[in-house]
């Protein structure tokens, strides 16, 4: 049909429909010809779904810490994660930390190997995000990409290759198959199945930084080794054996012709450089930072008998679990003594103004407990002393030492103390000076008690049980009379038993 004729059929159109309809009616039909514009569609996310690679940036884990190392991944290159699950663990100078998702999406690349030092505000990982993400997360994702842009090349995105591995698993890695190209082209399956791999973040790979030391030293791998340790980790111990095994086992496989050699040419002893790990490198910062202080010792002999009369008469029908040491005892007669002493419950502040250094004084008791542990010696914090009960800092002080040899511990945990005990009796020694932890002005260290004869009271040849307490103070805002009172309110205590317990809240 040409134009003239459907100009006329328009025209014969609307005029019948005007003497039915009316003028505007008859409008109508003749727009109802024309196409309508699409709406666009409303979304009904508030962000964007970016599904692009970026940056993961290892967060501030920590008060002053730039840098920690990567203990074991937890994921690989092509494995597929969801918010909150663990990507990685760190071990900083104070604790180790489990660096979890944010996003959920695939792992692109990792930028560190274990036992590597990565640094805070750096890229951790590149993760294909394929989650909406809040105004929040973005800004930290801009941050990372800018940070991206100058040490890592923008590769061509790509399609990802959907497998079905014929299994509910959500976070299998695509390349857990290899499937060469001419295989996905053919259909045909591969001639031999690959070998199972040992999956990254399982039992056998915990593991302290001073053992993965050894391992590398060693040139061993750590998931050859079988640990023996809580939930599977690795010890020393295990360290050794697995060498003494490889040892065996490279003997029995030898020639028989082969001369024996002696153990002296067999171990070649040689010197080696051995880098200091986290936990040495915080003591190494912190103790530094210690050597300014002038410190004031003071030292005195505690009688431990009437306190572990009462305290095995309460044990007799506890479990292990539940029974007390002596230094539940001694951290709470500290804290009673630093309420009539408040001065060396504080930090000294030197910093904000060198000219008017001033004293923060407390009102708290968070006092650290120094505790032996298989990476090194870490100090947790037992918070609120003066409101618990002996019963209940016992508990905590068995909480926070399970934490520490297990490598659990966190930087909340081991920071904000007001106060420290050393307790190196545990291990052997009498006296001891111990170095005073900035900012705090005073640390007490308690030494073995020993059996010792000594004169009752009415001149009899008696036995007691004393141990040593070492106090330092910082003798630039604490005098020597300040530290000996509060000391002496102490062994007062403790020799008295029932002193300290009708001042308890």
């Amino acid at each position: 049909m040409n134009s003239v004729a459907c100009r006329e059929a328009s025209r014969l159109f609307c005029r019948s429909a005007t003497s039915n309809k009316g003028p505007i009616a008859a409008c109508r039909p003749f727009k109802s010809h024309s196409i309508p514009r699409q709406q666009p569609g409303r979304s009904f996310h508030a962000s964007p779904n970016f599904k692009v690679i970026k940056p993961y940036l290892l967060a501030d884990i920590g008060e002053g810490i730039t840098e920690c190392q990567v203990i074991q991944w937890f994921v690989k290159p092509g494995a597929r994660v969801e918010q909150f699950d663990p990507i990685c663990e760190v071990q900083s100078d104070k604790a180790s930390v489990e660096i979890t998702s944010r996003f959920d999406g695939v792992i692109k690349k990792l930028y560190y190997e274990a036992d590597d030092m990565a640094k805070v505000g750096k890229p951790l990982v590149d993760i294909d995000i394929q989650s909406e993400i809040s105004a929040d997360d973005e800004a930290v994702l801009d941050g990372g990409s800018e940070e991206s842009k100058r040490e890592v090349p923008e590769q061509p995105e790509r399609e990802e290759q959907v497998i079905e591995l014929g299994r509910n698993d959500t976070k299998a890695a695509v390349e857990d198959l290899d499937l060469s190209q001419s295989t996905l082209s053919t259909g045909t399956e591969p001639s031999l199945p690959p070998e199972p791999t040992k999956q990254p973040g399982t039992h056998t790979s915990f593991a302290t930084p001073a053992v993965r030391h050894m391992l590398k030293q060693l040139k061993f791998t750590i998931e050859d080794v079988e640990g023996t340790g809580k939930d599977g980790r690795v010890l020393k111990e295990d360290v050794l054996r697995h060498v003494e095994m490889s040892k065996t086992s490279t003997a029995a496989t030898a020639a028989p012709t082969a001369p024996l050699s002696s153990p002296a040419t067999t171990q070649q002893i040689e010197d080696h450089i051995q880098p200091l790990t986290p936990v040495q490198m915080g003591m190494y910062k912190q103790m530094t930072r210690s050597l300014s202080i002038p410190h004031f010792l003071y030292t005195d002999n505690v009688d431990f008998s009437a306190l572990n009369v009462l305290r095995k008469k309460f044990n007799l029908d506890k479990e292990k679990s539940g029974r007390i040491t002596p230094l539940a005892f001694i951290v709470k007669a500290v804290s009673l003594a630093l309420s009539q002493h408040p001065l060396l419950n504080a930090h000294l502040d030197n910093t904000t103004n060198p000219d008017k250094p001033r004293m923060l004084v407390k009102a708290q008791h968070d006092i650290g407990i120094a505790i032996d542990s298989p990476s090194g010696l870490l100090v947790p914090v037992v918070r609120n002393v003066q409101s618990r009960s002996i019963a209940n800092i016992a508990l905590e002080i068995t909480r926070l030492s399970d934490l520490a040899r297990a490598g659990k511990l966190t930087s909340a945990d081991m920071s904000g103390a007001t106060f420290t005990l050393s307790n190196i009796g545990s291990i052997g020694g009498g006296a001891v000076a111990p170095v005073i932890v900035s900012p705090q002005v005073a640390i007490l260290g308690i030494g073995k008690a020993r059996e010792v004869p000594a004169f009752g009271e009415n001149g009899e040849l008696v036995r007691k049980e004393e141990c040593v307490f070492s106090w330092s103070a910082d003798h630039r805002v604490i005098d020597g009379a300040m530290a000996a009172r509060c000391a002496e309110t102490v062994r007062r205590y403790l020799e008295n038993v029932e002193s300290m317990l009708v001042k308890l809240h």
